[in-house]
């Protein structure tokens, strides 16, 4: 492949990325990550890294992605900066931690892994099941030890967290607005701090792609960049017009289906 087929390659995939986002209303690591590792099969990237390469370039996306997201939620006065505070503390620490865990593992373990964590979220999303709400907010310390789980399981998925984020803030009895655009503000310190740590594990490794920065592969993170934002837009306004309860059905098997790949391949 071209370095221009590349690259298109990858703008296409963050314009699906972005819909699906904005469709579902989910975070578009979910979607990302199954599909960078696909694209770096077909490119020939080494199998040793393929996955370690896609969390940290899709932890690298959020970072861009998330400030477009914190804006139009602030602006709504929507974010719970006083929740947002502590948990950041444990989401930075999480998120180091998250990523050095990774490095640890084979890139079939965190296939693995990753196909796992597609399935709950696919079969969750079918099912319908949220959380309901069981309890207070906890204080500075108990918030902030949610965000250390929550940003090392992210660093290790590749997402921002929200798919974690949201119903731990909704089982607090945080409204579900509220919990939407404080997990929107959670994602960018969990990209930072997981995307540095991916640069970190990966810096110098012999199988790296050209264009990589340590677990960063720039093309794929320049083209998803330059087209999610926009299309996210695109799947808001479609999810009004469509029917969002059989779309989230065709898109939670599509989901169980790429997670079972990973489990099976």
């Amino acid at each position: 492949m071209t370095l221009f087929t590349v690259f298109a390659t990858y703008l296409l995939l963050g314009a699906l990325a972005g819909t699906l986002a904005g469709l579902f209303g989910i975070g578009g690591g979910l979607i990302i990550v199954p599909v960078l590792i696909f694209s770096f099969e077909l490119q020939g990237v080494s199998p040793e890294i393929s996955a370690h390469l896609a969390v940290g370039t899709s932890l690298a996306t959020i970072v861009f992605t998330s400030l477009s997201s914190i804006r139009s939620h602030h602006q709504r006065g929507a974010v719970r900066w006083d929740l947002f505070r502590p948990m950041t503390v444990g989401i930075v620490v999480g998120a180091v931690l998250g990523a050095w865990t990774a490095a640890f593992m084979t890139s079939d373990q965190l296939q693995l892994v990753i196909g796992t964590f597609v399935i709950l979220v696919g079969l969750k999303m079918l099912l319908e099941f949220s959380p309901k709400p069981g309890r207070d907010v906890p204080g500075p310390v108990g918030l902030g030890a949610a965000g250390a789980g929550i940003g090392w399981a992210s660093a290790i998925f590749g997402i921002g967290g929200g798919t974690l984020t949201v119903p731990y803030l909704s089982w607090c009895n945080v409204r579900m607005q509220n919990a939407v655009a404080t997990s929107a503000a959670c994602g960018l310190p969990i990209a930072v701090a997981g995307a540095l740590g991916n640069v970190w594990t990966g810096w110098g490794h012999a199988d790296l792609p050209a264009f990589s920065v340590g677990f960063v592969y720039l093309p794929a993170l320049l083209g998803v960049v330059l087209t999610s934002v926009f299309f996210a837009q695109v799947g808001a306004h479609l999810a009004h017009r469509l029917n969002a309860k059989v779309l989230k059905r065709i898109f939670s098997i599509m989901l169980l289906m790429v997670g079972l790949r990973f489990l099976l391949s």
